[in-house]
């Protein structure tokens, strides 16, 4: 073949390559509002959190664009018993770091879960055995059925053994922490990127994995991550194509970025329902004038903040409208029967003569903790909050900081210190159970995992029972009206406040691609960017 030959046969098969290839390589840059605090995956349970590192990890299970559960690490499972689940492992997969993935990391990732400082301890039930069978398969042993044990594993991400202890990493590190852990600034996982580089507060670089088990949906060469709390730069970064993906786009901008020519907001409804609290297991509030007691622990004043909120002016002035009003501690979609319930009325009237039985004539002084930079006008929600409970007498200080402090705070690893806070809560296994656990479940048993997420301490052993028994009933029927029976108790001891369902509002680049889960995770492992 002549060199003239042989260079048009390389062109010719160059052309066709490129003919033949995805979509060419490129870079996203993606904003949120908050920032990435930590690469370990068991510091904090927020889903903002868990999708950042859903690019670097993996669990034994994933969930699609539906959120249906499916295969990932574990290639299939069985129950042999009741109280057996047997995970099979994929084969061939490796870290980041090329070390192999084995049954040794699922244990020593099981057995770090649980440990003091992780936020994920109920991932793992107490009393649970994992097994090594081989190097490929892995026993759960439960004291008790559990239907829906894998129900949060997407988000359980495993970790390698090898790395971890290597690098001192097998204790988790608390959100508390203040100086940083190795496993906090870096990490090696499975998944379909790495991480280049970790600055937090400033920015995170993520690179395309080339040895990813799985085929790629997306054509990224990276992924660069900057958190911007302003709204109206991250707005701005957006129509100005600075970036390509935002997370929230605020409300009152959402027209603006949807009549832009190069911009548009996904839209559509979240299962994240957003709530009061109120600490209700100290003998005294730490932030309070009121000494010597704990007016939470008194069912009418808890009753008389739930009958202060007027939610309808929440979803109007501050919402804009796109809100759900909840009389649940979860979204509907997720429970048939929440149509039975209804949502106490607005009266302030009524609130303030709840205060004055209660021994509180005058109301009192609390502080509330918010955060300012994690959910849907977060703060500006609280600020509402407090002005309608100074209708009553009440004067709430407000201490509105960044997700990274606020939940350094008031979590379990901070030793919950809050007295009046606001939150949001998507079930992980987005089922009830979840809710009743870890949201409504006594967290009086230092040898159990309930209530983990129970910042204020709100106790119902009824409430209690009655979970146990929906973990373990599987006639769907029957396990809904446990269900109900549960929030009924709950909703008449105004444990909580339940205030909405927010909507989603990601404003997005028209050269991406992008699914919308209404788990609000943003997984940018399914964009496709254009040139």
């Amino acid at each position: 073949m002549s060199v003239r030959q042989t260079l048009l046969a390389a062109a010719t098969a160059s052309i066709l390559a490129v003919a033949m290839a995805p979509a060419s390589a490129q870079t996203l840059r993606y904003a949120n509002q908050g920032d990435l605090k930590s690469l370990d995956p068991y510091t904090l349970n927020e889903s903002t959190t868990h999708a950042h590192l859903a690019h670097i990890f993996e669990g034994l299970t994933a969930r699609d664009k539906d959120l249906k559960i499916i295969p990932a690490l574990a290639e299939k499972w069985e129950t042999p018993e009741p109280t057996r689940w047997r995970f099979h492992l994929r084969k061939g997969v490796k870290f980041q770091n090329g070390d192999p993935f084995t049954a040794d990391d699922v244990v020593f990732s099981a057995e770090r879960v649980q440990k003091k400082g992780s936020n994920l301890q109920t991932r793992i039930p107490s009393g649970t055995k994992v097994v090594k069978v081989d190097d490929y398969t892995v026993d759960f042993v439960l004291t008790s059925p559990n239907p829906i044990l894998n129900s949060q594993w997407d988000t359980w991400y495993i970790m390698s053994k090898k790395w971890a202890e290597a690098n001192n990493a097998v204790e988790p590190t608390p959100a508390a922490a203040t100086t940083p852990s190795f496993a906090s600034l870096n990490a090696n996982g499975t998944g379909p990127f790495s991480v280049e580089s970790h600055q937090p507060g400033v920015k995170t670089v993520f690179k395309a994995n080339p040895n990813w088990w799985r085929k790629p949906e997306h054509n990224l060469k990276e992924i660069i991550f900057t958190p911007i709390g302003s709204d109206a730069t991250r707005v701005a970064a957006l129509l100005s194509g600075e970036v390509d993906v935002i997370e929230p786009v605020p409300i009152q901008d959402i027209t603006r970025v949807d009549s832009s020519p190069n911009a548009q907001v996904l839209k559509g409804p979240e299962l994240r329902t957003i709530f009061l609290g109120m600490d209700q297991v100290r003998d005294e509030l730490l932030y309070s004038n009121v000494k010597g007691k704990n007016p939470f622990k008194n069912n009418k004043v808890r009753e008389a903040f739930f009958k202060a909120v007027d939610i309808e002016l929440i979803k109007t002035r501050v919402m804009r409208g796109l809100s759900t009003p909840s009389p649940l501690m979860i979204a509907p979609q997720l429970f048939k029967l929440s149509g039975d319930f209804t949502r106490p009325k607005f009266d302030p009237d009524g609130a303030k003569k709840l205060l004055t039985e209660a021994g509180y004539p005058d109301g009192f002084e609390v502080t509330m903790d918010c955060p300012n930079d994690r959910y849907v006008n977060d703060a500006a929600i609280c600020q509402a909050v407090v002005g309608m409970l100074a209708r009553i007498g009440v004067k709430v200080t407000l201490l509105a900081q960044p997700k990274a402090q606020y939940f350094a705070k008031v979590l379990k690893p901070g030793g919950y210190q809050t007295s009046f806070y606001l939150l949001g809560w998507t079930p992980g296994t987005l089922d009830s159970h979840n809710v009743l656990h870890d949201i409504m479940g006594c967290r009086d048993d230092p040898k159990s995992n309930r209530g983990e997420a129970n910042l204020g301490g709100y106790c119902n052993k009824k409430v209690d029972e009655l979970a146990e028994k929906v973990l373990q009933e599987s006639d769907t029927n029957k396990r809904d009206l446990l269900i109900k029976d549960a929030f009924q108790l709950a909703q008449k001891d105004f444990g909580y406040i339940p205030l909405h369902q927010q909507a989603l509002a990601w404003g997005v680049s028209k050269k991406v691609k992008l699914s919308q889960r209404a788990d609000n995770q943003v997984m940018l492992y399914w964009a496709t960017k254009q040139d």
